[in-house]
């Protein structure tokens, strides 16, 4: 239920800003393209499907006709390889390029020989809080940067040096290259995956694996899908890479455009199989895929194989256009999803798997990689159209406004959406830290400070929501043209109308600010106005919602409170009587109730509520039939009700352990001998037996 809910909420806001950014761009772009060509010929939609599919039909005869020359166009790169290499021989040129490859792995290997202390004081580095793991990122990627720089000046910076002819100076470099992008996929692999243990170097020529590597992990996975997504992603990246140096050196030849793109098609179905194999075969997890989870495993496997092959017909097609936004709509929130998990695990709580309530750097950093990656696909995806962005902003068409401002509204509301979550992560974490046992149950001061906390950040988040809202929406208008300042007016107006109509709801709302203000009453404290009393439960703009300690829940607007009686602030001063008989040792019961007074405030259970104990302060009043004796003791708001229990069940033992009598009303008929005839005579009368009837 909870990946459900993070998909449905979180992936979905996150899929649909790059959806629109790209879709937006795409209409924009299409509008671009076909609105002069439809002023200038007059074309419909079905003309130009037609034409594409022309357009299709021709490439693909240009592939059928040259498959035939492909013996002949390999025949004759042969050639011109045999003929470049003939000065100074092929088996010459290997063993430079060997050379090379191993001068780099040696460079990198002196440099992992001289900094085995380094590497062994990183394994060891301390990972328990969010500072020490930010200070260990930093380090490893330091260091992984700087193995890649040794190979590269190791292989290619050697290479430089040497006086090459043109076409063997490109194929050497470029393999170089090819490989050089392969060793920093393997790095960034380790950096990311860290999928084992470190492997340190020896003076002996050879390596030994330190482990404690997994501990570095920044994605959050087992080290079975590690070592899985480490060895098959830097596997893509060298395939790319050679297949990319492959192409370049058969144009430097000259082999036949159409021939060229026969081999990269056969290139990029090996490409694609590779991808496919690591989709079928990955590891398998037990959490529900963010991505259709309704679908079960063998489904979503088959929904992304023909994902893939959509993409693959696309880049055959040459539909770059569709190909960058189809490839882009689904990373992006891919890579969005692997950045939030990566990111709230790296920044979790010291000992916590996972944040309950994320951290400001979290959320700032996530936030901010998140705009990053959108922003990054929307540049991404107007190079791949061909869209200059400085044209762009120099021109002054209707196309390039409505662009401009599109773009400038996009950027103000992941400026907003930044800023929200920002302020929301340090509202949310002051609440949860409010809330804690510690901080309600603590000392009067705290408990009071976190008491007004829980009152008054709900509002200050809703009020902050609705301003942001106004203010990035009125923004986004303005960048994309809309004059505001009628609206401006207009909403001015329609709020002083509002405000007369609705003179109750006003009254209401300033009335609720300036109780906030007073700081008349907190979350949790029990207060009476009128007829109105209980425990404060929440309130809204407009009221309060008071709990009455009997059930019934009020709600009151603030408008009709009125004086407000605070019962649970600061102390409470508790007044008890009892009556005692006329014969009473007053003075033994005053320091019986003293004694009692220390016994409760050294009792585990109550002391801690107990400011001052309980004492008496002497006679009250002299009753028909008893001493009012009056006591009094000073507790913590709400705690006298238990106290006063206690207490009085003390009073009681104790008295009767020492012969004091509690008075109760009595009746004492008297009278003398007359008095007692008369009632003897009024019974008799009463129990004579009736006369006979005559």
């Amino acid at each position: 239920m909870r990946m459900t809910r993070l998909w449905t909420w979180s992936g979905l806001r996150r899929g649909a800003a790059a959806l629109v950014v790209f879709l937006a761009l795409l209409g924009s772009v299409t509008a671009q393209e076909t609105a002069p060509t439809a002023a200038a010929d007059d074309m419909t939609a079905s003309t130009m499907i037609a034409t594409r599919l022309d357009a299709l039909r021709e490439n693909l005869a240009a592939l059928v006709a040259a498959a035939p020359t492909l013996p002949d166009e390999f025949e004759r790169v042969r050639i011109i390889l045999l003929l470049e290499f003939e000065e100074n021989g092929l088996v010459y040129v290997g063993l430079l390029i060997v050379g090379f490859v191993v001068l780099g792995f040696g460079v990198e290997w002196l440099f992992h020989l001289f900094s085995a202390g380094l590497l062994k004081w990183i394994i060891a580095l301390p990972l328990g809080t969010v500072a020490e793991r930010l200070r260990a990122v930093g380090i490893r990627l330091g260091y992984g940067a700087t193995k890649v720089a040794a190979f590269t000046f190791g292989s290619v910076g050697m290479f430089v040096p040497f006086d090459w002819p043109f076409l063997l100076r490109d194929i050497v470099l470029g393999f170089l290259l090819a490989f050089l992008l392969y060793r920093v996929a393997l790095v960034c692999g380790r950096f990311f995956f860290a999928p084992g243990g470190e492997v340190a170097p020896t003076y002996k020529f050879g390596a030994r694996s330190a482990p404690g590597g997994e501990r570095f992990r920044i994605m959050p996975m087992s080290t079975e899908a590690a070592w899985f997504w480490h060895r098959r992603i830097s596997n893509l990246v060298g395939w790319h890479a050679l297949s990319w140096f492959g192409l370049s050196m058969l144009r430097i030849v000259g082999v036949a455009p159409d021939a060229r793109r026969i081999v990269a098609y056969v290139l990029g179905l090996i490409f694609l199989g590779l991808a496919l194999e690591m989709i079928w075969r990955r590891p398998r997890v037990r959490t529900g895929s963010p991505i259709a989870p309704w679908l079960g495993q063998p489904q979503r496997d088959w929904l992304v194989t023909a994902y893939l092959g959509w993409l693959w017909l696309l880049w055959a097609a040459e539909a770059t256009a569709i190909f960058w936004l189809f490839l882009l709509v689904v990373a992006v929130p891919a890579g969005i999803r692997a950045m939030q998990r990566a990111v709230n695990h790296l920044l979790r709580p010291p000992g916590a798997v996972e944040a309950e309530v994320p951290s400001i750097y979290a959320v700032s950093l996530e936030r901010g990689l998140r705009a990053a990656l959108i922003i990054g696909g929307a540049l991404v995806l107007a190079t791949a159209w061909r869209i200059d962005l400085v044209e762009l902003t120099a021109s002054d068409t209707l196309f390039t406004r409505l662009l401009r401002g599109f773009l400038s509204a996009v950027v103000i509301v992941l400026v907003a959406d930044f800023i929200w979550n920002v302020a929301k992560t340090l509202i949310d974490n002051a609440l949860a830290g409010a809330a804690r046992p510690e901080a309600v149950t603590g000392d009067r001061d705290q408990a009071r400070d976190a008491a007004r906390l829980r009152t008054l950040l709900p509002i200050l988040r809703n009020m902050l929501l609705v301003v942001l809202v106004a203010m990035a929406g009125l923004m986004a208008l303005s960048a994309l043209g809309v004059e505001i300042g009628p609206l401006i007016a207009g909403a001015g107006v329609v709020g002083v109308a509002i405000g007369f109509g609705a003179q109750t709801l006003v009254k209401d709302i300033i009335s609720g600010m300036f109780y906030l203000l007073d700081d008349a009453f907190r979350v949790g404290e029990y207060i009476q106005s009128g007829t109105y009393k209980g425990t404060v439960e929440s309130f809204s703009l407009r009221s309060i919602k008071l709990r009455h300690h009997r059930g019934p829940l009020y709600t009151v607007p603030f408008g009709e409170l009125g004086a407000i009686q605070n019962m649970s602030r600061d102390w409470v001063i508790d007044k008890i009587t009892i009556g005692v008989t006329y014969d009473s040792d007053l003075e033994k019961a005053r320091k019986l109730v003293k004694e009692i007074g220390k016994e409760l405030t050294a009792d585990p259970e109550f002391g801690h509520h107990i400011i001052e104990p309980l004492k008496m302060q002497g006679v009250e009043q002299f009753g028909d039939f008893a001493v009012q004796l009056r006591m009094k003791m000073t507790t913590k708001p709400g705690e006298q009700f238990v106290i006063r229990r206690k207490a009085y069940a003390l009073i009681k033992k104790a008295f009767d352990a020492n012969g004091i009598k509690f008075a109760s009303p009595t009746v004492q008929v008297s009278g003398g001998e007359d008095t007692a005839n008369a009632a003897a005579r009024q019974v008799l009368e009463l129990t004579k037996p009736p006369p006979a009837p005559a």
